[in-house]
């Protein structure tokens, strides 16, 4: 399914669609994967997500009683683990209830000079927050296994789109998620693994297409 097509309901105008075909080029559609679920050894630290639980003092009494689309249910080395069992081993997006595969160059976190963590990203890796509509309030960037600052640019340009953006680790940043979806705001995610990871890039049978 074409990128186009998951935001056929809100970008419907000729000028929206021409957009997304351009500023959507660093994502990839997620597809249903024919392999058997992995399975990951759940982590110490749990994440806020609405099943119900034994102890109801965990509860979030704002959520509705109908979940959202998108949950995490945990996190860990092996990557992001959905509540329906989909594991995302790479970076991904949450907006409107979809998951995007984010293709992203890997950050440095680790280095001194603050140039050097975000080296190689520019705003077209998040040109996808111009064209969505209603745009969403919150932004929440998750930076790996440790909290990154995030290059100057990024706030700037969120700014000029009117969102808000709040960075985490990505273990916060996807309790956040949850909770906030819950709740019904208008969030989303951008979130890196806590082990680098490049998502291969889908190949086209040429003779088929032919």
């Amino acid at each position: 399914m074409s990128l186009s097509s998951v935001f056929s309901r809100r970008a419907t105008s000729s000028f929206t669609k021409a957009l997304l075909s351009n500023q959507t080029r660093h994502l990839i559609p997620r597809v249903a994967c024919s392999q058997p679920r992995q399975i990951l050894h759940l982590c110490r630290r749990s994440l806020h997500t609405t099943p119900i639980l034994l102890d109801r003092s965990f509860t979030n009494l704002l959520a509705d009683d109908n979940p959202p689309a998108v949950q995490v249910s945990s996190i860990s080395n092996d990557g992001i683990q959905l509540v329906d069992g989909l594991v995302l081993p790479g970076p991904c997006i949450f907006l409107e209830g979809k998951v995007f595969l984010w293709n992203v160059p890997e950050t440095n976190a680790w280095s001194k000079v603050k140039e050097e963590r975000w080296k190689a990203w520019g705003k077209e890796f998040f040109e996808l927050f111009e064209v969505v509509t209603p745009r969403p309030e919150i932004l929440l960037l998750g930076t790996g296994k440790t909290l990154v600052q995030p290059p100057k640019f990024l706030r700037e340009y969120m700014s000029t789109l009117g969102i808000q953006l709040d960075v985490l680790d990505t273990r916060n940043a996807c309790s956040t998620y949850n909770l906030l979806s819950e709740e019904g705001r208008r969030v989303a995610a951008a979130l890196l693994p806590f082990t680098p990871y490049i998502w291969p890039k889908p190949t086209i049978d040429t003779q088929k297409s032919s």
